[in-house]
């Protein structure tokens, strides 16, 4: 049966398309929306070439010009940003042409990865300002996972292609999912990073009084989840209004009829706007269960600044909790404190090192205003 399944495989590879010669590549007409409507293709009255793309270059003089008038610096930067950007677009066409008349399942999907892996590396380690262990992978799965699920079932379904992985509508699709879920996975990760560190008191007071991690990190990805959504809800309103967007500009200018244009642009931005929020869900989510784990402890710890080793627990262990959250919980009777705080008081060292002066007078529902409390606890256990 094994062996069966190998020859099916084999087979069906051999029956595949790797490579068209470019004397036989056929025109490709992409501009279509239902069956029964006219197909335009860009004509080659206007075909661009080298000297085009020259002319466009030389407006470049004025952003290189201005560097030099202010002094800032920017000029090779301008001229190398702008070489790359003609090597790349140059090889990427040469590629998406292979894939386009080959319409090979293997490269159409292959590229979707590698769109997908050069997208979590973007975030991880040129966009995010402190990192977490695990942090890439988590990133690659949530923004492959939800670029790809609705990349297929929207060629699928709202476009009405068969197959959904053609590429000539797939991997232009899902490259454009995966531009957006960058950004919203971005605001999303820093979000939660950003609330966990700058309300750590408040997130360590809610863990000491028994709070479950769940209950901690909801208010925290809610908020991070609507960050990371606005942009998205924000260009969904304005398109049409202000601004032409980009993927309808260019079937106006490939010659398509401007209303499929719109309508595509319309299915379009669903799409993205669907792969965003779900894209940031799950990385809000997986942020936010590293630094609260399954101990109801707050790991901020855990992460470091981009580009910078990992800075060292303010406790002695790793596996310890803050000093200020372990004052906050031996002030409170033990009827209050889960089992889980219970168990981190009995065994942590650091209770040791606290003196009378550090269990504060206070009326907050936080403390208790007992100045010896801890020593009672202490000898109580």
């Amino acid at each position: 049966m094994a062996l069966d399944a190998v020859r099916a495989v084999c087979g069906w590879l051999a029956s595949l398309t790797w490579y068209v010669p470019a004397h036989e590549y056929r025109n490709l007409k992409t501009f279509h929306m239902t069956a029964d409507t006219a197909s335009v293709a860009p004509s080659n009255d206007h075909a661009l070439t080298w000297k085009n793309v020259a002319i466009a270059a030389l407006l470049l003089a004025v952003n290189v010009a201005l560097s030099s008038w202010f002094h800032l610096g920017l000029s090779r930067s301008i001229l190398v940003s702008a070489a790359r950007c003609v090597v790349q677009l140059t090889v990427l066409g040469m590629v998406l042409n292979q894939i386009f008349q080959t319409q090979n399942p293997v490269y159409i999907f292959g590229m979707a990865a590698t769109l997908g892996v050069l997208s979590a590396f973007e975030v991880t380690y040129w966009r995010a300002k402190r990192r977490f262990p695990r942090m890439y992978a988590g990133t690659l799965v949530s923004i492959t996972g939800s670029a790809l699920v609705v990349a297929l079932l929207g060629n699928g379904y709202s476009l009405a292609r068969t197959p959904a992985y053609s590429a000539v509508e797939f991997i232009p699709t899902i490259g454009m999912l995966f531009g957006n879920c960058m950004i919203g996975v971005s605001l999303g990760m820093n979000a939660v990073i950003e609330a966990l560190d700058t309300h750590r008191d408040r997130a360590e007071a809610m863990l000491s009084f028994g709070a479950s991690r769940w209950e901690v990190a909801r208010p925290v990805v809610a908020s991070a989840l609507r960050q990371a959504m606005m942009p998205t809800i924000t260009n969904m309103g304005i398109t049409g209004l202000i601004s032409i967007p980009g993927v309808m500009t260019g079937w106006i200018l490939g010659g398509a009829d401007v209303l499929q244009a719109a309508r595509y642009q319309q299915i379009i931005l669903f799409m993205i706007a669907a792969a965003t929020a779900s894209s940031s869900l799950l990385c809000a989510l997986f942020c936010a269960a590293v630094l609260v784990d399954t101990a109801s402890r707050l790991r901020l710890e855990r992460l470091e600044d981009a580009g910078k080793p990992q800075a060292p627990p303010s406790v002695g262990s790793p596996d310890l909790p803050s000093k200020a959250a372990l004052r906050r919980a031996a002030c409170r009777p033990k009827s209050e404190l889960s089992l889980g705080s219970r168990a981190t008081l009995m065994n942590s060292r650091s209770l040791a090192t606290l003196d009378d002066a550090e269990c504060p007078q206070s009326d907050s529902p936080l403390l208790l205003a007992d100045a010896d409390c801890v020593r009672r606890r202490t000898s109580a256990d």
